[in-house]
């Protein structure tokens, strides 16, 4: 006696083609949504790095110019402060603890029909 699953695929060989083909777009659409949120966090560190050496950079301009002007100026503070800010968000944006939940809906959707053979084989073994 043949298990549900060779009966099926000897019968309604479309079924599984489209079962198959269904796989592969969920597979896509679950790795889409999974690359995005990488994508993201790797697109802030290079911005928090590249922030972060132009800050180093301009503050020791600043300190140069600060020292042969012999004199304070506010723009000497504030150019390297932006810069060190947006190091410092962009950073917290690549170091923030994310959830990863990729794959979620997939594992559910194998699971289902590992079930579902399962209770397939029993139901046509009773």
């Amino acid at each position: 006696m043949l298990h549900p699953i060779f009966y099926t695929v000897l019968r309604h060989p479309e079924l599984i083609a489209e079962h198959a083909s269904n796989y592969a777009a969920l597979i896509r659409l679950e790795t889409a949504e999974a690359s995005k949120g990488l994508v993201a966090r790797l697109i802030a560190g290079v911005l928090a790095a590249v922030s972060a050496m132009l800050a180093l950079g301009l503050t020791g301009t600043a300190v140069m110019l600060g020292t042969l002007q012999g004199s304070f100026h506010w723009v000497l503070v504030a150019v390297p402060g932006v810069s060190a800010v947006i190091a410092l968000i962009a950073g917290y944006v690549a170091a923030r603890p994310v959830e990863f939940h990729g794959f979620n809906e997939l594992r559910a959707q194998v699971d289902a029909d590992i079930d579902a053979l399962h209770a397939a084989g029993e139901a046509r073994g009773h």
